[in-house]
């Protein structure tokens, strides 16, 4: 998937105008828009990294170097648990427990 592609589907999927984007990471509407066209092909390191912070994803996951953005995934969750209050020390708690899920899941399924 290329990067004006991966940039249209997120935007979509948090159901936000170009425009809103626009305003938050600093760029013009057009400048989003053809991104999202593939009509520019070399945005700046710093306008990347404004969208994947707005997006909650990695700016390897933009580029294309990550196919499925499990960076992302754990980054979102950290976010939204830190918004609905949640401690490091929590986090790290709920971190570990799904590691040691993960590994009873692995031990049934052998």
């Amino acid at each position: 998937m290329s990067l004006g592609a991966r940039l249209k589907e997120l935007r979509l999927k948090k159901g936000v105008s170009l425009q809103t984007v626009a305003d938050v990471v600093k760029a013009s509407k057009p400048h989003i828009w053809e991104l999202e066209r593939g009509n520019t092909k070399n945005p700046s390191l710093e306008l990347l990294t404004n969208l994947a912070n707005y997006y909650g994803v990695t700016v390897d996951y933009l580029a294309g170097m990550k196919e499925k953005d499990k960076d992302s995934e754990y980054l979102a969750f950290a976010r939204e648990a830190e918004e609905k209050g949640f401690s490091i020390n929590d986090l790290e708690k709920l971190l570990d427990l799904a590691e040691h899920m993960r590994g009873e899941n692995k031990d049934v399924k052998s």
